[in-house]
């Protein structure tokens, strides 16, 4: 079966006359299946992005002829989910390198227009509770409304004097702040921190941090990986040999157990769980477990939000964009993502190719100062629930 190539006409779209649009790609002409291996999403759900985003994209222009918006949408689409703007993009729907550039950048704008409007934390008390009731039944964890975790985004070197977009592998990129609920919906995308800066420190000049210091979220708190207290190394004093070597072993079996990276680690506070470095009693080990077995709702999510948008991954090279720029396509991705659990795609039915590979881990600078506050209510948890 042949499959329908859209050539534009390159002259009459730089130099014709008159305001007309460029609209001979037809969606009833191409099978679902092309859809899904081209775009990454049905037709239904291209159709949707069409009504969305028609307006933003079909802006006056001086040029003769627009790009209609089912065209730069499938431009954008063929970008997010293959990383690539080389001949297999352009000549699917038969636009210049030029066009589909253009197209991004167009599609990406008027996403990020709507990101409030999909990412979000739930705003009714009722939505509030079922979410953690659903956490709740996942591992046993009461109060938790999300689960938070960085990820780094290669992108170009800025410019050769700019280090602080250098990680601590040596390439340059975005460290991307991301809050998901259970079913890997994000409510919180923060896309334009340097790559240098640490999770922790990430997290502790965020709005989110702000968000939650202010008491916008009581009696709930966020999930994620801990940096260790200045005690956590210390053994427990009446403990013996034996009982001494099982607690360090098993500790370390539970910190790399389900992480995506060994940097991703933040402060203890009230509304953020971390789980203990050297558990020493049963509860201790039972919370650790269950919190683990919570945070890897976000560590799939990541690598599903990889796997589904590939410009993501590094596969096919950094974003070639300035930093703003390529924060603007992480959270267009992140929105997109949204709206397809929306619409009913499963996150995790994407194929899921391998872990994201992240920066090493380095020395942790300081040990965290221990918020009493925190402690005793993270204590006060593993003593009602997993006693």
């Amino acid at each position: 079966m042949a499959i329908p190539i859209t050539v534009l006409d390159c002259d009459l779209l730089l130099y014709g006359r008159g305001h007309r649009t460029l609209d001979r790609f037809k969606l009833d002409d191409v099978t679902d299946e092309y859809l899904m291996s081209m775009y990454g999403f049905p037709r239904q759900f291209i159709y949707y992005l069409v009504e969305l985003l028609g307006a933003s994209l079909s802006r006056p222009t001086q040029r003769s002829r627009a790009i209609s918006p089912e065209t730069q949408i499938l431009a954008a689409l063929g970008f997010y989910t293959s990383g690539s703007f080389q001949t297999r993009m352009g000549d699917a729907i038969g636009i210049s390198q030029a066009s589909m550039s253009r197209c991004v950048a167009n599609v990406t704008e008027a996403l990020v227009e709507r990101a409030s409007q999909f990412i979000h934390f739930p705003g009714d008390e009722a939505s509030v509770q079922a979410l953690k009731d659903e956490f709740y039944g996942l591992a046993g964890i009461p109060g938790v409304i999300g689960v938070v975790d960085c990820m780094h985004v290669a992108i170009k070197a800025p410019n050769a004097e700019d280090l602080s977009y250098v990680n601590r592998k040596g390439l340059h990129s975005l460290n991307c702040l991301m809050v998901c609920d259970i079913r890997g919906a994000l409510m919180t995308v923060e896309t334009s921190w340097p790559g240098s800066l640490q999770d922790c420190v990430v997290l502790q000049q965020s709005s989110l941090s702000s968000q939650f210091e202010a008491g916008m979220h009581k009696e709930s708190w966020l999930l994620a990986e801990g940096i260790p207290s200045q005690d956590a190394w210390l053994p427990a004093h009446d403990m013996d040999m034996p009982s001494l070597c099982h607690s360090i072993s098993l500790s370390v079996s539970l910190l790399c157990f389900g992480s995506r990276n060994s940097d991703s680690s933040f402060f203890l506070r009230t509304w953020l769980m971390t789980p203990l470095h050297i558990p020493e009693t049963p509860a201790e080990y039972r919370y650790n477990m269950a919190h683990s077995a919570t945070h890897s709702v976000i560590e799939k999510t990541f690598r599903t939000l990889c796997s589904r948008f590939r410009c993501l991954d590094g596969s096919k090279g950094a974003l070639q964009y300035s930093p703003e720029k390529s924060s603007h396509i992480i959270l267009a991705c992140c929105v997109l993502h949204n709206i397809s659990l929306e619409h009913g795609m499963d996150v995790w039915s994407s194929p899921v190719t391998g872990p994201v590979e992240q920066p090493p881990e380095e020395e942790y600078e300081h040990m965290e100062s221990l918020d009493l506050e925190a402690d005793r209510i993270r204590q006060e948890l593993m003593l009602t629930h997993f006693s």
